[in-house]
């Protein structure tokens, strides 16, 4: 650098420096001074927001700037930073932009940026100071209808978040255009005409509520962009009010021991009917995730074939799922667990009354997530049902008493169930 511009560069921090000396007699005028509450409260900020890092505080709202005689030390971080643009702006225009550290706690820069975490963080207030707090290692919530369709004496409403934003005839719900993976126009129309009645919902899009870190609520589309599409696809895939691991940090998976039995023959009710029906209890239930301290079920879009049954209620059942019921049961009981909801200690391991998807609940009594995992061998009554838990560990608290896996072990439960 040379002695010239050394020079010059010393007459500017000194003037700047003259010039903040002289403002700070003014320092009280046209003051306002702020708490991160009063801030938020004032400016609308969207407290409860996920964000990322990068994001603005302010969401989509206009940058925040105050008179520079009533603020003059939040020029100081336009100093520091070099922003030279940002000081000819603020001296030619005698506004200064908002300094968001004054307000702070963490996870916001002096701009109003959040900054320093990974993963989806989420603007809270930390006493009376803002702060965009990092995500704990797993986020949860629950799913919740969002848009659903509402039949009424004339046809369907379009219901979304709670209000109707769309009323569709009878004869023009053939040409309605929502569908997803598990439902079409047909399965709507089904609905309409064979189960409905005036005021039943069908469910079209379901968004997420009642959050484990107590972020705001969110719709259907924001599932996607905050979580992403797997997370999205899998709340499609299960009943609304279902348990919904959103997110999980640094962990390692830990599997817990195999258990299986066979499914068997009974054919007074068609093996073919039970192979049928125990292939749809696997599906249901493979993959499922469940959080910390809650209790899960399979997911919502799998039939189940009847055979006749005298001792049935009503006469029929769905003979098949209790050799995998028992298989899961066992997988269950053996992480330590109580016996689930809809099921009992017998060899008819599911209870007349529930479905076996969605209306057996597990109950995951651990600090971290689970997920089950179920398949099968071969075919026939000879077919293999498999079950075991997966557990999700934090990696910094993996040790012995957690670390049990499964490489070589299975435990054959039997196979005599029907």
């Amino acid at each position: 650098m040379s002695t010239k511009w050394r020079n010059t560069s010393v007459k500017i921090v000194l003037i700047l420096f003259v010039v903040c000396i002289m403002l700070f007699a003014f320092s009280f005028v046209n003051h306002t001074s702020f708490t991160g509450k009063s801030f938020a409260e004032a400016y609308g900020l969207p407290i409860g927001q996920s964000m990322f890092d990068g994001d603005s505080i302010l969401d989509d709202k206009a940058p925040v700037e105050v008179p520079l005689l009533g603020n003059p030390l939040f020029i100081v971080h336009e100093i520091t930073t070099l922003d030279l643009k940002g000081l000819l702006m603020t001296l030619t225009t005698g506004y200064v932009p908002f300094d968001y550290s004054t307000i702070s706690s963490e996870g916001i820069d002096s701009y109003g940026n959040a900054r320093g975490f990974e993963g989806p963080g989420y603007l809270t207030l930390d006493g009376d100071k803002l702060a965009v707090k990092a995500p704990d290692n797993y986020i949860w919530g629950y799913s919740s209808p969002y848009k659903v369709l509402t039949k009424t004496n004339s046809g369907v409403d379009v219901v979304e978040n709670g209000t109707v934003v769309q009323s569709v005839p009878t004869d023009k719900i053939k040409e309605l255009n929502f569908h997803n993976d598990f439902y079409n126009v047909t399965s709507i129309l089904n609905w309409y005409n064979n189960d409905a009645t005036v005021g039943s919902n069908f469910t079209l899009e379901k968004g997420i509520v009642g959050f484990s870190d107590g972020r705001n609520n969110i719709s259907y589309s924001d599932v996607e962009r905050i979580f992403g599409k797997n997370v999205s696809d899998y709340v499609d895939a299960y009943p609304a009010g279902s348990p919904i691991v959103l997110y999980m940090g640094n962990t390692t998976e830990v599997a817990a021991e195999d258990y299986y039995t066979y499914l068997g023959s009974h054919p007074e009710y068609g093996d073919s009917v039970r192979e049928y029906n125990a292939r749809q209890f696997v599906e249901a239930w493979n993959n499922t995730v469940i959080p910390p301290h809650s209790s899960g079920n399979g997911h919502d879009y799998v039939s189940f074939g009847s055979a006749a049954d005298a001792s049935a209620p009503g006469g029929s059942a769905a003979h098949g799922v209790c050799p995998p019921a028992r298989a899961l049961r066992a997988a269950v009981l053996g992480e330590g667990f109580s016996l689930p909801v809809g099921m009992d200690g017998s060899e008819n391991a599911v209870l007349f009354g529930y479905n076996p998807a969605r209306d057996i609940k597990v109950t995951n009594t651990h600090d971290f997530p689970v997920k089950i995992i179920m398949w099968t061998q071969g075919e026939g009554t000879g077919m293999a049902i498999y079950a075991k838990l997966i557990r999700y560990v934090p990696t910094d608290q993996v040790n012995t008493s957690n670390l049990t896996t499964n490489a070589t072990i299975s435990q054959d439960i039997g196979n005599s169930s029907t």
